[in-house]
């Protein structure tokens, strides 16, 4: 498989959970495909599946697309089989070659009745990548990780950690733990509305949900955040730190403040008010190409 690095990449990829389609009826998949071919041609580096996406929804963007780079953001590990997954991948990389990451998880005990031993469980599944007849590289796979041993396995293990719901702060941290040369990919969640009370409102239909999920909030207390700021949808200092609340330079810069604390990339979610996974934000999309560092 050809080498993946940090220039694959790009310095900021939008993740959304509203492109992996393959269920979707032949409407829905046309309108994901025309939006990924539009993110490819605004400069985005990188188009990240949402949620627990297949191979089969990478595939399709792929399909769409000629160059970008498309990486699940994440792959459950208590979904798929390392076997399956690593058929599955080495079929993409014949079809087209070097533009696939495979983003792992252990997701959450809340949502996944077989959760156990997460570390364990995410350490046999590298061993059975490295195993399968056709092994998935550590140079193309990432790991969805916030505490330090997760972090320091990616940074081991695969070409580097995608941490999800974190501050500038947690990249710094993941920065020194990694060390110098692992990519690192936050993503960061952006409110286009320059009324912040709306904007935080929008922001905490969505905190909501992860305020629930232990890793997210152990994560957060870690962070220095305390238990009476995580009720709820949380307190405005945790809103403010967790997503971009404003206009389009706004965003920008809070994706300046991840690049300057260490990161590599930054996957940008556009979050708006109603459920998620709804109809893509192009317009949000392309009013944040115009502002954010994408070159």
């Amino acid at each position: 498989m050809d080498a993946v690095t940090r220039d694959t990449f790009g310095r900021v990829g939008i993740w959304s959970l509203g492109l992996s389609g393959t269920t979707a009826d032949a409407t829905r998949q046309s309108e994901i495909a025309e939006a990924v071919a539009e993110l490819e041609e605004l400069g985005y580096g990188t188009v990240w599946l949402g949620g627990s996406p297949s191979i089969a929804d990478a595939a399709a963007v792929l399909a769409a697309t000629r160059r970008i780079t498309v990486a699940t953001g994440i792959l459950s590990i208590w979904d798929h089989t390392a076997q399956d997954v690593a058929a599955q991948v080495a079929e993409l990389e014949e079809e087209t070659p070097g533009r696939f990451v495979l983003g792992l998880g252990v997701s959450h005990s809340v949502v996944t009745p077989r959760y156990t031993r997460p570390y364990t469980s995410m350490v046999e599944y590298l061993d059975a990548l490295d195993g399968a007849p056709v092994p998935v590289p550590p140079g193309r796979r990432v790991l969805a990780a916030l505490g330090p041993k997760m972090i320091a396995l990616a940074a081991e293990r695969t070409l580097g950690a995608h941490p999800y719901l974190v501050t500038a702060e947690h990249t710094a941290r993941a920065r020194t733990l990694m060390g110098p040369d692992a990519l690192l990919a936050p993503e960061l969640k952006v409110v286009l509305d320059g009324d912040l009370d709306r904007a935080r409102a929008v922001a905490r239909q969505t905190l909501a949900f992860y305020l629930r999920v232990p890793n997210y909030v152990g994560n957060l207390r870690r962070l220095g955040f305390e238990e009476d700021e995580l009720a709820g949808g949380g307190a405005d200092r945790v809103v403010d730190a967790l997503f971009a609340l404003g206009d389009a330079e706004r965003a920008a810069s809070r994706v300046r403040e991840h690049l300057e604390a260490g990161a590599d990339h930054v996957s940008v979610q556009v979050v708006t008010e109603g459920a998620p996974g709804g109809p893509p934000p192009r317009a949000a999309w392309r009013e944040l190409a115009a502002a954010l560092p994408l070159r």
